[in-house]
């Protein structure tokens, strides 16, 4: 056993489960897709065996970068309700044993694209964990309020690399998939933040809510939904989408910024539960768009 603040905690056998766990499955699906879309939308084509084994590899990356964020980010796990019970902070898994599951899961994963596709797409899978561990997790998150503008970059190249594994190389059409992700998140993660307020200020990271009053907060997730909105049509305003898709990113887009406006109206009794509605909104309108692009690529094709 070990002794936390003066309580004792018994120390529990890590199982199967735990490992899942430390790869932030939920997290993780919406990587999946984003870099199936990817992969889907690419010009040219790919053995559907290997197309399968780059989806994999994207997917073994995200978990790796998932294992090395809980190693890395313990110490403000254990303070957070959200986050008290996984693995590490709940002693299930030990600090060490995550990070070294998460570097051979990342060298691995990097390895395995490298060799299924090609060099470019093991190379941005590799800047992508990178970003993700390093840059976002160990600099940003603990000295910036713009920690998630800056580091949600890691989450937006996942249908970047799944572009690249197809043709090797990197074009217009996925840096606007890029854009798009880049531009949702801080609306995406900023109500989460609002929601758990409390948590982020007890383990002192400087997340907006917690540093910047409610309305500065909620305009700057309005603002972020409203360029998401915009974003999200620039597939068909480019021209690599129909007319039909356009119609639904925008519906998609007016959606999520009428959630946007309800929080920046909303009073101090409401702020709650319109935060949660743009925290739904907005995990629902990146699956919907990014499979309304799927969807309205795989019809024109058949057409």
């Amino acid at each position: 056993m070990t002794v936390r603040d003066g309580e004792t905690l018994v120390m529990v056998g890590a199982g199967p489960r735990d490992y899942v766990d430390l790869l932030k499955p939920r997290v993780m699906s919406l990587v999946v897709f984003t870099a199936f879309a990817g992969i889907v939308l690419a010009p040219g084509g790919m053995h559907p065996v290997l197309a399968l084994v780059a989806l994999l590899a994207i997917a073994v990356g995200a978990g790796a970068s998932g294992a090395l964020n809980m190693g890395l980010d313990a110490d403000i796990d254990a303070v957070m309700s959200r986050t008290a019970s996984r693995p590490v902070p709940s002693g299930r898994v030990t600090r060490e044993a995550a990070l070294g599951f998460g570097t051979v899961l990342a060298a691995g994963s990097v390895i395995l694209l490298a060799l299924a596709t090609n060099w470019a797409a093991g190379a941005l899978l590799a800047l992508t964990i990178a970003f993700y561990v390093v840059v976002y997790t160990m600099w940003l998150k603990r000295r910036t309020a713009q920690n998630i503008v800056i580091g949600g970059a890691a989450g937006a190249l996942p249908p970047v690399v799944g572009w690249a594994a197809i043709t090797g190389d990197v074009t217009l059409e996925p840096m606007v998939l890029f854009a798009i992700i880049l531009l949702w998140t801080p609306a995406h993660f900023w109500a989460l933040a609002i929601l758990k307020r409390d948590d982020y200020a007890r383990a002192r990271v400087p997340m907006l809510p917690v540093v910047a009053s409610r309305r500065t907060t909620s305009a700057h997730v309005l603002a972020y939904a409203v360029l998401t909105a915009f974003a999200g049509v620039l597939p068909a305003a480019l021209g690599f989408a129909s007319l039909g898709y356009a119609v639904v990113a925008a519906g998609l887009g007016g959606w999520l910024v009428h959630r946007a406006v309800a929080l920046h109206r909303a009073g101090l009794d409401a702020e709650r539960a319109a935060a949660g509605r743009v925290f739904g909104v907005s995990i629902l309108y990146l699956f919907a768009l990014f499979g309304a692009l799927v969807a309205d690529h795989l019809l024109r094709g058949m057409l």
